[in-house]
């Protein structure tokens, strides 16, 4: 259990060390291979008594964003073109920093900062990849990174599978999730209802947080994968290290269990096969679709994996009921409070307090605290994203398009989970969508100066 703290400041140490030697291409480490183990070596850290080490540990993410924002907008060469995006994301920010001054809600100023960078971090991130050199970010190195991190946590998801253990079993996980964000054990395997699914089958996180993190980072990786496997003329370009991917994120987003991204996985190779015009790939997910609702229907017995399709379908399992309860909660206080409750009356603050309000929904947890105005300031980010995205995928080719490409999957994946999660909490996820995206509106930026 050492090598999860060790390799989580080896890649940290790693990172700072080429950052020093002007290498800035070295932030790839640390967010494809750090930040996965992020929770994994806090938690070992805490369970092996290192808990003066954690705040440090805690802010090393950080501190590493901040490092290269700074250095990057001081080495601009071009003069800055602000974008709609830009404005949208700055207005996000001073919106978010408003409520964190006035006296807004329920808590006090050092929570409501706490508040603050829960729910308005990315766009320090996003303005990272703005800033970013681009030309220093090789993709192919990059999505090949993401590969080689899919099937070490694969590899890993395979002996939990085998053995039918958890590893966070024997990390920590439970201890620090209930000293640092109050969360106490539950469930039947002493870790949080997130591990299991309502007939007590185990689902899995590998080498991540929880498995809604594993199952959304395969949702990253199955992007990445389509990106470096398609050239400008939609023709595919299959390695024996591409197909080991593509093996990987099936046989993960299976047993993560994730209602939600399995759904996503879906979506995000229908989406790819229109994108590229494979109309075989389009067909074969028909028959596939088919056949899945026939075989439901015939075989509709006393089964564990049709319960949970069926339950999951018509939301009367325990657990699609409380994302719905927790839906409706929060949106009433919407409703009643379309200016928003103030920053930490839903998510991770009110959490330990126990006194959530509409969680695990990001959308919710947004208009909770920000109200109204805050959400769609949020929405018309993603919306503005995808829009740039699906353009820059008609019209562009070379780099800018396998970015685009990425950007676009990634984004219309993540968005059925972000309905039953915060995944803004999820780290790996945050920072590597929100820096690429900032990276494509970079290049989009770029290119248009040099057309103009």
């Amino acid at each position: 259990m050492y090598l999860f703290p060790i390799l989580y400041i080896g890649f940290f140490i790693a990172t700072i060390k080429q950052f020093a030697a002007d290498k800035v291409n070295s932030i790839l480490l640390f967010l494809v291979f750090g930040l996965p183990i992020y929770t994994a070596a806090l938690s070992v850290a805490y369970l092996y008594g290192f808990r003066e080490f954690i705040p440090y540990l805690q802010i090393g993410k950080e501190l590493v964003i901040l490092l290269f924002l700074g250095y990057s907008i001081l080495n601009i060469q071009r003069k800055f073109e602000w974008l709609w995006m830009d404005k949208l994301i700055i207005a996000f920010v001073v919106y978010t920093l408003i409520y964190t001054i006035l006296p807004i809600g329920s808590y006090g100023m050092a929570q409501k900062i706490v508040g603050f960078k829960s729910i308005c971090f990315f766009p320090f991130i996003y303005f990272t990849g703005r800033c970013f050199d681009f030309r220093k970010i090789n993709l192919n190195q990059l999505f090949s990174y993401i590969g080689i991190l899919t099937i070490v946590s694969t590899i890993v998801l395979a002996y939990e599978l085998i053995t039918y253990t958890h590893i966070q079993s024997f990390t920590g996980y439970a201890l620090y999730n209930e000293q640092y964000y109050g969360q106490s054990p539950t469930g039947n395997y002493g870790l949080s209802w997130t591990f299991e699914i309502e007939n007590g089958m185990k689902r899995f996180a590998s080498i991540f947080s929880n498995p809604l993190e594993f199952s959304a980072a395969v949702l990253v990786a199955t992007a990445a994968l389509a990106a470096l496997i398609t050239n400008p003329k939609n023709q595919l370009s299959f390695t024996p290290f591409s197909q080991l991917i593509f093996a990987c994120t099936s046989f993960s987003i299976l047993f993560a269990l994730s209602r939600a991204s399995l759904a996503s996985y879906g979506i995000i190779i229908y989406l790819y096969a229109h994108i590229t015009h494979k109309k075989q790939i389009v067909y074969l997910i028909h028959t596939l679709l088919i056949a899945a609702i026939t075989l439901i229907a015939v075989f509709a017995v006393q089964n564990d994996l049709v319960d949970f399709i069926i339950n999951t379908l018509t939301f009367s399992n325990a657990s699609s009921m409380g994302h719905v309860l927790e839906w409706i909660n929060g949106i009433e206080a919407i409703g009643k409070h379309p200016l928003g409750m103030g920053l930490g009356e839903s998510g991770r603050v009110s959490a330990f307090d126990g006194l959530n309000t509409g969680g695990e929904n990001q959308f919710i947890i947004i208009g909770v605290q920000l109200g109204l105005v805050g959400l769609l300031l949020y929405l018309a980010t993603y919306i503005i994203t995808i829009k740039n995205a699906f353009q820059i995928i008609k019209t562009k080719t070379g780099k800018i398009r396998r970015l685009a490409l990425f950007v676009l999957l990634v984004k219309v994946g993540l968005f059925i989970p972000m309905f039953t999660a915060e995944i803004e909490s999820y780290i790996y996820i945050s920072y590597i969508t929100w820096f690429l995206t900032g990276l494509l509106f970079n290049m989009r930026s770029q290119l248009h100066k040099m057309i103009h």
